[in-house]
């Protein structure tokens, strides 16, 4: 019996496999699990279902097709061929192609980067620009030789003839047509800018609309600081553009009439306004002709004299009820002093004086009591007429009988 090495027992197991018809071109229902994306762009992880489970690996130059984005838990149809990893010594299947199961490809990559971008804000309506009232210059993004481009041309030279159109040529699905949109959005923004942008392009299935779902073209719509309306596709149609344009039009045709104002509707406008307005001085000269007509039928402003005349004596009226009342005033305030003064005179030592009382002064002092003052000082009397200098002889204290004050 021969003795293999592990690597010659590996390539033999390898070719084996590799010689087998089934194991060719597989396809393996399954579950998604322990999904890893390397740095590298290959995708590795394992596919199970409730018995076993097998090693896949998807490298990048087929990974990097893939509209969605696999993750854990996620049930699909792997595409490929199954051989054995001589290093390992362990077989695994290589994968071409994932397809999402119950769902098509394209409808779970819509659906993971709506919910993405919807995450992001990208969506939200306090992001979106109001469209110019009365746009001059139309910018046009879409296919040369589409029907869409005659439909814009149509209907907006219909409404106003004077308006200016800007085509930018692009092509509207297959690889390139992501980029070229993108691109042609940018060159509005910077170096020909116009008042408002049309994005669009006739109806087609998911695959032909693809490019309006493109992560570039979603994000470009977003960045841009002219106004943009989507028109892609027919109205039951929907992409991630329409969710982030400052306007979604069902139809490019309905796009122009979103923007280009209809010149004879502004004419009717215009002229419903004049007559408002005629109506409306009309009525304001007629409301003032009838105030000036029942102001001239006035007798005081035909006789200006009588007003006159009526405040002269309103006039003297109230100057006689101001003397008046200053009469009343002095009266009052004057008695009111006569009362005081004559308080003031009863309080008076003076006037006690004059009535043929005496004050006796001491230094100056008036002296209140027998208690200051002693016998020897010179004392003064003060009377009526004059002063009487003397010196006390005698002081006597106690209570003073009635009637015995000299006067």
């Amino acid at each position: 019996m021969s003795i293999y090495s592990v690597s010659e027992i590996n390539k033999h197991i390898k070719g084996f496999m590799d010689n087998d018809i089934t194991l060719r071109s597989v396809l393996i229902r399954g579950e998604i699990s322990n999904f890893k994306c390397h740095y590298s762009g290959h995708c590795y992880f394992t596919l199970k279902d409730v018995g076993a489970s097998i090693k896949a690996v998807m490298f990048k130059s087929k990974a990097q097709y893939l509209k969605f984005t696999p993750t854990n838990g996620m049930k699909i149809v792997a595409s490929g061929y199954v051989t054995v990893f001589e290093r390992d010594g362990q077989y695994q299947l290589y994968i071409n192609d994932l397809f999402p199961e119950g769902i098509g490809e394209l409808s779970l990559a819509f659906e993971q980067l709506k919910e993405k971008l919807t995450a992001e804000g990208l969506f939200e309506a306090g992001h979106k620009q109001a469209l110019p009232y009365f746009p001059k210059t139309i910018g046009i993004i879409t296919s040369a030789t589409g029907a869409v481009l005659r439909d814009i041309f149509t209907v907006s030279k219909r409404r106003n003839p004077n308006i200016e159109l800007r085509i930018f040529p692009v092509q509207v699905q297959g690889i390139e047509s992501a980029e070229q949109i993108v691109h042609a959005i940018e060159v509005f923004n910077t170096d020909y800018p116009v008042d408002v942008i049309i994005v669009g392009r006739g109806g087609g299935s998911m695959e032909d609309l693809w490019s309006f779902n493109d992560e570039r073209v979603v994000r470009a719509i977003y960045r841009s600081q002219i106004p943009i309306v989507s028109a892609v596709g027919h109205e039951t149609d929907f992409t991630l553009a329409d969710f982030v344009s400052d306007v979604r039009a069902a139809t490019p045709s309905q796009a122009a009439e979103l923007i280009v104002p209809d010149t004879r509707e502004l004419l009717r406008y215009i002229q419903n306004l004049q007559d408002r307005l005629s109506n409306q001085v009309y009525t304001r000269i007629r409301e003032k002709h009838n105030r000036l007509t029942v102001c001239s039928e006035n007798k005081l402003l035909n006789n200006p004299q009588l007003i006159l005349d009526q405040k002269r004596q309103q006039l003297d009226e109230q100057f006689e009820k101001i003397e008046q009342l200053k009469k009343n005033i002095l009266v009052t305030k004057h008695h009111n002093l006569n009362i005081l003064l004559e308080k003031l005179n009863l309080l008076n030592p003076l006037a006690l004086v004059a009535r043929g009382y005496s004050v006796v002064k001491l230094e100056e002092q008036v002296v209140r009591s027998v208690g200051n003052i002693k016998t020897g000082q010179n004392i003064e009397i003060v009377l009526s007429d004059g002063s009487i200098e003397a010196m006390v002889t005698k002081v006597k204290k106690g209570v003073r009988k009635r009637g015995t004050c000299s006067k």
